[in-house]
């Protein structure tokens, strides 16, 4: 785990930075500098850019990580990579010119509830182009080896330029019009820097020679692509489904806590940088021993960090609403279900990858549809009857769902479980401590209640994971610096 955790620790404190800042622009800069209106507009066009990314990628960045390691020789992965930098035009350029033709039609449907969007749909799809092709170079850099760079221009870059453009608002060196359109061409930048960093890694000899195994990618390819677009529907089709049923400014308070909520998964997001070449190099070669310790560790370790971030953040939820305007503490209850969500998707680890990477990636196809299908047909119903809490509800059910089914299926196939000795006594702390502390509060200001909450959170949950070792991985990292015995 020694390149896993170095690589991860930078990640993680880019991610946190970045996530710092985010925070600052979702609960502060946002909610003060933009009208619910817009707030919610930027949040709806970028969930359906998301939603849109995965078809005009074509499965590309998914790809490379798959196949690259698989090549010996230089002329290969370059046949590959050339491939790989082509493949997405077949769908974006076709898609761009129907969407062309039919422009007038797809925005007045999307704009049937909230006639604000009509005027931006278009960024939309450059969004989504521009997002696909940041992840086909960020890929590039990751089977490289080097995560770092692409993960400070994916989590940190977007945040602190949204910042300075939501202060250029809020100084009126731009008009409130005007910000989607920076934000925009932020995407754009974003691309082509990540674009000259891939290519300064590993710069391929350009010819349209295809590679050998071309079928077996384009099969990979047609199945991920499927299945990437269903699972962007899992991630943001709650927003997108907001404005079609409610006021688009609900979108808004419900990003806040959305936000509030995803924060747990930032561990996550730092390790699996580099956890999933990793596993795919490991299927690769057929070396289950160390894929099944991956598998472990992963677990064991986000759990444990993201545990007690969990706790942080539910501790002091009532508090921390305080601090923003009263009109989005209704989100409190969103907050609790999607920290739940984003626990247990830390919880089992690198389970995705391992299938990803297998030949049974196929079944994450019907897995993905089967579950976007659910989720679109609880959204309209919970939406309807109970609002933004009935969005996070439908995540929390069907999260919760599938995600035990891909426990069950990764064990069924490889005879693996996430799972250590030390499982069960980390769960009983995370769920003694929550209710010892989501209670109750001290009568200060809101912050110095936060500020006494975690520190007496944070001293009670340490020495608990350590004297227990929990997790053996972070007691021989904390045992350079402190005696542990």
């Amino acid at each position: 785990m020694g390149i896993v955790f170095k690589q991860s620790l930078k990640n993680t404190i880019i991610i946190y930075v970045a996530f710092a800042i985010g925070g600052i622009n979702a609960l502060f800069l946002y909610t003060r500098f933009l009208t619910d209106e817009y707030y919610g507009l930027v949040t709806y066009l970028l969930s359906t850019a998301n939603i849109l990314m995965p078809l005009t990628a074509f499965g590309v960045q998914y790809t490379i990580v798959k196949f690259f390691s698989s090549y010996n020789t230089k002329i290969e992965r370059d046949n590959f990579l050339n491939a790989m930098l082509f493949l997405p035009l077949f769908i974006a350029i076709p898609m761009a010119f129907v969407g062309n033709i039919f422009y007038e039609s797809i925005s007045n449907y999307l704009s049937l509830k909230n006639s604000i969007i009509k005027n931006y749909t278009f960024v939309i799809f450059l969004v989504a182009l521009f997002t696909a092709y940041f992840e086909i170079f960020y890929a590039w850099s990751k089977v490289q080896m080097q995560s770092v760079f692409g993960n400070l221009m994916k989590e940190l870059y977007n945040r602190v330029v949204v910042m300075l453009l939501l202060f250029a608002v809020y100084f009126n060196f731009i008009p409130i019009a005007h910000f989607i359109y920076y934000l925009t061409a932020m995407y754009f930048v974003r691309m082509l820097i990540m674009m000259l960093y891939a290519f300064s890694l590993y710069l391929p000899k350009f010819s349209f020679q295809l590679p050998k195994n071309y079928k077996e990618i384009l099969k990979y390819a047609a199945f991920i692509i499927l299945a990437g677009s269903a699972g962007s529907i899992v991630l943001d089709i709650d927003k997108f489904m907001i404005p079609q049923q409610k006021a688009i400014a609900q979108t808004a308070y419900y990003a806040v806590a959305v936000y509030i909520g995803s924060v747990i998964e930032a561990p996550g997001r730092a390790m699996s940088h580099i956890l999933q070449p990793l596993t795919a190099k490991a299927i690769n070669e057929n070396n289950m021993v160390e894929v099944a310790s991956l598998y472990k560790r992963s677990s064991i370790n986000l759990l444990l960090v993201s545990g007690f971030i969990f706790l942080l953040i539910n501790a002091n939820i009532a508090e921390l609403y305080k601090l923003i305007p009263s009109k989005y503490a209704g989100g409190i209850l969103v907050v609790l279900m999607i920290s739940i969500v984003k626990l247990y998707h830390m919880f089992i680890g690198n389970n995705g990858a391992i299938i990803a990477n297998s030949k049974y990636y196929k079944i994450l196809l019907p897995y993905a549809i089967s579950m976007s299908i659910m989720l679109i047909v609880l959204n309209r119903y919970f939406i309807n009857s109970f609002g933004i809490n009935g969005a996070a509800l439908a995540t929390l059910v069907v999260i919760l769902l599938y995600n035990t089914i891909k426990v069950w299926y990764v064990h069924y196939k490889f005879g693996i479980l996430p799972f250590t000795n030390k499982t069960g006594l980390l769960l009983v702390i995370i769920v003694l401590l929550f209710f010892a502390f989501y209670f109750w509060d001290f009568s200060f200001h809101p912050l110095i209640n936060i500020a006494l909450k975690s520190c007496l959170l944070g001293l009670i949950y340490s020495v608990l994971v350590v004297k227990l070792h929990i997790s053996e991985d972070i007691n021989a990292v904390l045992s350079k610096f402190i005696k542990i015995d």
